[in-house]
């Protein structure tokens, strides 16, 4: 019987510690927008990341082969 003289105060001190996190994440914006990061995982981005890298790739496949000659001589 003596422990409940400890256990209540303690679980309310632990409801109102809950209520203040939760209240302050919403005021934060914690719960603003919940499916952005879902779609983001989802979402095809075929973009390039690098523009540097694409142009040097673009130059490598155009430049034309030196040693590599697309027709041939023989009948």
């Amino acid at each position: 019987m003596e422990s409940l003289y400890l256990l209540i105060p303690l679980s309310v001190i632990l409801v109102f510690g809950i209520l203040l996190v939760f209240a302050w994440s919403l005021g934060s914006g914690q719960f603003d927008d919940l499916e952005a990061q879902g779609r983001t995982v989802v979402d095809d981005d075929d973009s390039p990341k690098n523009d540097v890298a694409l142009s040097t790739l673009a130059a490598a496949t155009l430049t034309p082969d030196s040693g590599h000659c697309a027709k041939s001589s023989k009948p």
